[in-house]
């Protein structure tokens, strides 16, 4: 089977294939010295995305904490010698890759754009330090079209380049094609691109419309250091069709437990990668499930794209409150079917409300101490109806104007 015949598989076919390759997976990351947590689950049981639920989440945090610990690659993947390139990200965090096979899945994305044999790609991704560049090429590679290293800046150069060598398709953040496209006006050029590939920024609307009305189709991704390629659109443009190799769930923000289908959550993730076995690797994202599969005919599960960050840590009266200390407070609390934090000002004071939805448990009082030992701080408890809070995601809501 392709890599682009994977797209297309039933649901029926695609549960059988991750029923074999999930628990290779995870007996692989728990053979490497930096997946303590993992110890003692049993791996030929973890053959769907339900059962992964049961493992513990893995953060960017403990990934930080993990790589200090043992450098470079924190016990999480295979020796360096083992990789073509070797990458830092802000954290730092260091991250194994490698040139050939499509190693970041980017193809599958670029031949969803219309991209392969006979195009040259203007890559106008970061090639200094940061994967974003190489995992853009090694796509391009993938689908037979020809690259230019363009990088970022020089946008004189860029607008002379596309129209000398007829480039045909951009890769880069959404908006710096724009920038280009508008300094070849200015120079009076002719491009010929007419499909781009972008990722790293908001594609607003309006941005995209520019695009089409200059005849150029313009298509997102959604793509980190760590995971490669994670979510694509295609021409049907409806959602982004997860990728065929990595399981993606939606959590409540600051724990592991998926949350009922299109509601808002984090985007958690486990990559079926061999080389690098990331289990339950929270995005720190924010997106939903859509239901349905692409009108495009691939068949693989769809997400709603970016909603938002998943990290709602927010500081009340000095003191940092986190996602994860709300989701304490509901573990603690069976009765409790979910909590939300609001916080807003009064005068120079800071006012915490916590809102529960607390079933046949209408006495705030009894919560009382809970919120003081878990969230460290007072604050006005109130009791909600159940189902009466937004399902959009959000544990942490600060209303205080930082403007005004």
């Amino acid at each position: 089977m392709t890599m682009s015949d994977l797209e297309y598989r039933s649901d029926d076919a695609r549960a059988a294939d991750l029923s074999g390759e999930l628990p290779r997976q995870v007996a692989r990351a728990q053979s490497l010295g930096g997946n303590e947590s993992l110890a003692g689950f049993e791996a030929d049981r973890i053959t769907g995305r339900a059962a992964l639920a049961d493992l513990p989440v893995l953060r960017k945090s403990d990934l930080v904490a993990a790589q200090s610990a043992h450098p470079p690659f924190g016990g999480l993947a295979g020796p360096t010698a083992s990789f073509s390139h070797v990458f830092q990200s802000p954290g730092p965090i260091y991250e194994p890759g490698k040139i050939d096979g499509d190693w970041f899945r980017l193809g599958r994305f670029l031949r969803a754009c219309g991209i392969g044999p006979g195009d040259i790609v203007q890559n106008c991704f970061g090639y200094h330090l940061t994967p974003a560049g190489m995992m853009f090429e090694s796509g391009a590679r993938a689908v037979g079209a020809t690259i230019l290293p363009a990088g970022t800046g020089q946008t004189e150069l860029q607008a002379q380049a596309a129209a000398r060598l007829g480039v045909t398709a951009y890769a880069g953040t959404p908006d710096f094609l724009k920038v280009i496209l508008e300094k070849a006006d200015a120079l009076g050029l002719d491009l010929s691109i007419t499909r781009a590939a972008v990722s790293g920024g908001a594609l607003f609307p309006s941005l995209r419309d520019f695009y089409a009305d200059r005849g150029i189709a313009c298509r997102q991704c959604y793509a980190t250091a760590d995971l490669g390629n994670i979510a694509y659109e295609s021409d049907a443009m409806e959602g982004m069709i997860v990728d065929e190799g990595v399981i993606v769930e939606i959590v409540t923000p600051g724990t592991g437990d998926p949350v009922p289908e299109g509601e808002v959550g984090e985007v958690v993730v486990t990559t079926l990668n061999p080389d690098y076995p990331l289990i339950r690797f929270a995005t720190g994202d924010l997106s939903a499930v859509m239901q349905g599969a692409s009108p495009c005919g691939r068949t693989n599960m769809r997400i709603r794209g970016w909603m938002g960050r998943a990290d709602q840590t927010a500081k009340i009266k000095g003191m940092f409150v986190r996602p994860e200390q709300v989701a304490a407070l509901v573990a603690r609390h069976p009765e409790i079917d979910r909590a939300r934090l609001t916080i807003t000002r009064e005068g120079d004071t800071d006012l915490m409300t916590v809102t529960l939805e607390a079933g046949d448990a209408p006495d705030p009082a009894r919560y009382d101490a809970s919120v003081r030992e878990l969230l460290k701080l007072r604050g006005e408890i109130r009791i909600a109806e159940p189902g009466s809070l937004p399902r959009d995601g959000i544990i942490i809501e600060d209303q205080r104007d930082y403007e005004g």
